[in-house]
């Protein structure tokens, strides 16, 4: 079977808004009067010989030499973004339900570093749904990718994440070892899913104020995602009386194997609790904002064991983690997943965060990734772009000189 070609990010930065449209027309001509050399040539050579620190910028992302004369064509007349700041970076890692089956297969062959980390977990697809094997595998593309960000230079300013998404960025931040959050992570995905089946969870549009009153026996709140954005979790009768309770509001049933974060986990909490005593826990090096209280953590909090044995009992804050975020000054934040969940969650919660999803379930995995780290930098996110290059075997090519605007002086 033929590989496919790489995707590539061809960086163009300006001083001005006309400069960037110039540059982007100029580029677009250049390719199609010499009839197109190498693509990687001509990427590695933008990232490399010409200055990618201008505050006017655009990436384009294309993995054929038409693909990129149209992307080139749409780019030059959009309108320019704005000036490039350094806005502090948010890392957000998505938690079960994101995963699907494949994922991660479109960026093995292109990326060696997110394959070595990946390993050959996902090569199957078998049992991806199932929660003994969703939370590890989740966990193993969640760090790979990471991994791969970190090696592009990309560096989060705070991290966070959605239940086992959590454990993620644990680990990233420097609460657990790779070992200890592997064990962590299989214990906890064994356990719940040797629990009985019959659970159930819906999403709510109601506010937690609304819901706590309704709450009876075997039902809990499993996340608070925004002010009307409430998830039910627990035995089917109760949650049945919960949504009877709410009187006809609009609710999705989600598509999970257990009622996670509701009454229904507590019979597995005890032995949970012996393995992760049984782990290393430090304060993390870089800020941590925890799922549980929606705040940083502070020295002591998550490197006590039972931090995380309520953490799969009591409910996510990830309304109050997107607010977090925004009184710590993160301008945008990157979503480490297979798919765009907690981005949707980020626009709906917070005006002043933007969210860039880095993965998404349909499309081209490497495409989505690339114009992904694109819209980052754009943003005024530090890129390594030699560093993306490097190994490839670029060799040097002519570019376009600078599209200048040609303004009188006086």
């Amino acid at each position: 079977m033929r590989r496919a070609a790489p995707v590539l990010p061809f960086v163009v930065t300006a001083a001005t808004p006309g400069a960037l449209r110039g540059q982007l027309g100029r580029l677009r001509d250049h390719l199609a009067d010499t009839g197109g050399p190498a693509l990687g040539d001509v990427a590695s050579a933008l990232a490399g010989t010409r200055a990618t620190t201008l505050p006017y910028r655009a990436v384009v992302a294309a993995r054929t030499g038409k693909q990129l004369l149209s992307a080139l064509d749409a780019a030059a007349v959009a309108p320019a973004p704005a000036p490039a700041g350094r806005p502090r970076l948010g890392v957000v890692f998505a938690g079960q339900g994101a995963q699907w089956a494949g994922m991660g297969g479109g960026l093995v062959g292109g990326f060696p570093l997110f394959g070595r980390v990946f390993g050959e977990v996902l090569e199957s697809g078998v049992g991806v749904d199932r929660t003994e094997f969703a939370q590890p595998v989740l966990f193993a593309y969640e760090v790979a990718l990471f991994r791969l960000l970190e090696s592009w230079g990309v560096r989060p300013g705070v991290v966070g994440g959605h239940s086992v998404g959590e454990v993620a960025a644990a680990h990233v931040a420097g609460v657990l070892g790779l070992e200890d959050a592997v064990r962590l992570v299989g214990a906890r995905g064994r356990l719940m899913g040797g629990l009985p089946s019959g659970g159930v969870m819906v999403a709510v549009e109601a506010s937690e104020e609304r819901v706590l009153p309704l709450l009876g026996a075997g039902v809990g709140i499993a996340a608070v995602n925004g002010p009307d954005s409430v998830v039910v979790s627990g035995s089917e009768g109760a949650v049945g009386a919960v949504l009877a309770g709410l009187g006809g509001v609009r609710s999705r049933r989600l598509r999970v194997s257990h009622a996670f974060h509701s009454p229904l986990m507590e019979p597995v909490l005890e032995e949970f609790g012996e393995v992760v005593s049984g782990l290393v826990l430090r304060d993390p090096v870089v800020p941590l904002v925890s799922g549980l209280s929606g705040r940083v953590v502070v020295p002591g909090e998550v490197s006590d064991p039972g931090y995380w044995v309520r953490h799969v009992r009591e409910p996510v804050r990830f309304g109050a983690v997107v607010g977090e975020l925004g009184r710590l000054g993160v301008g945008v934040c990157a979503e480490v997943g297979p798919d765009g969940v907690l981005s949707g969650l980020i626009g709906r919660v917070s005006s002043g965060v933007s969210a860039v999803a880095l993965g998404r379930r349909v499309g081209d995995e490497a495409q989505t990734l690339v114009e992904g780290v694109g819209e980052l930098f754009s943003a005024g996110v530090a890129v390594d772009w030699e560093a993306f290059f490097a190994g490839r075997g670029a060799r040097p090519t002519a570019l376009p000189t600078y599209a200048f605007d040609h303004r009188h002086y006086w």
